[in-house]
């Protein structure tokens, strides 16, 4: 069998374009996917240069086989089962700025380079006031960013035409917005002076954008037949769903170094992303988020036999029916026809989507997820959602880092798993409840309103004494 590499294979030669930060599953199979379409199609002619945004990652793995690797597509379309491989060639170079931090910067001075893509989860795009010291690689994604971007701005004496199209991709609201905005008080912390940071602000153009599409990631359990079928080892394969959606707020600029939307593929750009992202966001990534802690507490692995379970599968249509819809303002055929399109994505025989992917940075997915339809609910009702509230108090138990005499293998902030691992030195449920609800620091409000600690001490209460299994039924009131 043959390697995979491009001395095998054919070498598509083109020029830097892209510099993308991450190299996880999600961006490998979504937006350099769609990379791929776009240079098959002769609409782009671009190769990506990929940034490791952390001192841990794939780069060596991916640059083990010459940045070549495999899209596995499998799900349903128009009623038939569809599966495909792909390999994907775009990614031309690699760089760890942890490692290389000169090399890094290097790429600032590229006359070929238009586009910053990223996707550094939820907790990547936020303020670090401590990220002052560019001598070496900043902590945090704005803060390498913005060191850059004042290379390139320095070695291009600020040049207007030398600004890039900045497109984030993580799950924020309005990510590019809140990207511009982080940079540009992490110049003025930094003390950079007005000239930079009005190049920063008019050369650069940032576009705030929606992604959509399930990514389990590596296929351990098809990987060696997935391997014999193409004929190559690939280490780096990785697998979605063929469902794909990716909304761009319009922006001149961005629309003409990134005709994303020109291939045929399911790209929209929109003049405001709102109602997509709502959509998406409260009724895919927050059901996702809500029925994790839950379903891995009984006894569940994986989307698919969560959405399936008898128990779990109701909490979960519950939660999305009475509490997630009423609060998006679009027609409500609209919302049970997107709603049932998501329960059968997440019901996907192909995708074995393990919930402990899904839990990484639960805490952050917790509050950029649920805590915006917490929030409308309580506005529009006068009263706490249960199903969130249950939730919660599931997650509180998943970070006791125990199912059954099994360790979870708890994946957050450091400073996170550090308040959990203190939460939980108190036995008192009241207490335990209390002090989770109101970590404002935490969740950028106080939740200990309205009788919330009491009934969520209780549902803890229930989880720790008859376990989660029985805790949830009871609370369907089965």
């Amino acid at each position: 069998m043959k390697e995979l590499n491009r001395a095998n294979f054919e070498n598509k030669k083109r020029p830097i374009k892209v510099m993308q930060f991450g190299e996880g599953n999600f961006l490998r199979a979504f937006v350099d996917w769609i990379l791929q379409d776009l240079n098959n199609k002769g609409v782009i002619n671009a190769n990506v240069v990929v940034v490791q945004p952390t001192p841990m990652g794939r780069n060596k793995e991916l640059a083990s086989q010459d940045g070549l690797y495999t899209v596995c597509l499998e799900g349903i379309d128009k009623g038939e089962k569809v599966q495909s491989r792909q390999m994907i060639d775009v990614l031309g170079d690699f760089v760890c700025p942890y490692d290389d931090y000169a090399k890094f910067l290097e790429y600032a001075k590229s006359e070929d380079l238009e586009i910053v893509v990223s996707n550094t989860t939820e907790a990547g795009i936020a303020l670090d006031t401590t990220d002052t010291d560019f001598t070496v690689c900043p902590k945090s994604y704005p803060g390498k960013l913005l060191a850059f971007l004042k290379a390139r701005y320095d070695h291009f004496n600020g040049a207007e035409d030398k600004g890039l199209a900045i497109v984030p991709c993580e799950l924020i609201d309005y990510n590019g917005r809140e990207l511009k905005r982080i940079l540009v008080e992490l110049a003025e912390i930094n003390g950079y002076d007005k000239e930079f940071i009005g190049w920063l602000t008019s050369a650069n153009h940032f576009t705030s954008t929606l992604v959509d599409r399930i990514v389990p990631g590596y296929p351990k359990d098809k990987a060696e037949e997935i391997c014999n079928e193409v004929g190559y080892n690939d280490i780096n394969l990785v697998k979605g769903e063929v469902f794909h959606l990716w909304v761009l707020e319009k922006e001149p600029f961005v629309q003409a170094k990134l005709p994303a939307d020109k291939s045929g593929l399911n790209v929209i750009f929109a003049d405001d992303i709102t109602p997509y992202k709502q959509r998406k966001v409260k009724i895919l990534n927050g059901s996702h988020t809500a029925m994790v802690p839950v379903a891995y507490l009984s006894g569940i692995d994986t989307v698919r036999e969560a959405v399936t379970d008898s128990d779990v599968g109701k909490f979960v249509m519950g939660l999305v029916n009475d509490e997630v819809k009423p609060t998006i303002d679009l027609p409500a055929d609209e919302m049970d026809a997107f709603a049932n399109s998501v329960i059968e994505r997440f019901m996907n025989p192909f995708i074995r989507h393990e919930l402990m992917s899904i839990a990484l940075n639960s805490t952050t997915k917790f509050r950029t997820r649920l805590l915006p339809t917490y929030n409308d609910y309580r506005k529009k009702f006068g009263k706490s959602p249960e199903h969130i509230l249950f939730s919660f108090a599931s997650l509180c138990v998943f970070f006791k880092g125990k199912r059954g005499d099994e360790d979870i293998a708890l994946k957050d902030d450091e400073e996170y798993l550090k308040f959990w691992a203190e939460l939980w030195k108190d036995d008192d449920c009241i207490e335990i409840a209390k002090k989770a609800l109101s970590a404002e620091n935490i969740w950028q409000q106080n939740l200990d309103e309205d009788g919330n600690a009491e009934k969520v001490a209780g549902y803890i209460k229930d989880i720790l004494e008859l376990g989660e299994r029985a805790a949830l039924k009871k609370f369907l009131g089965e």
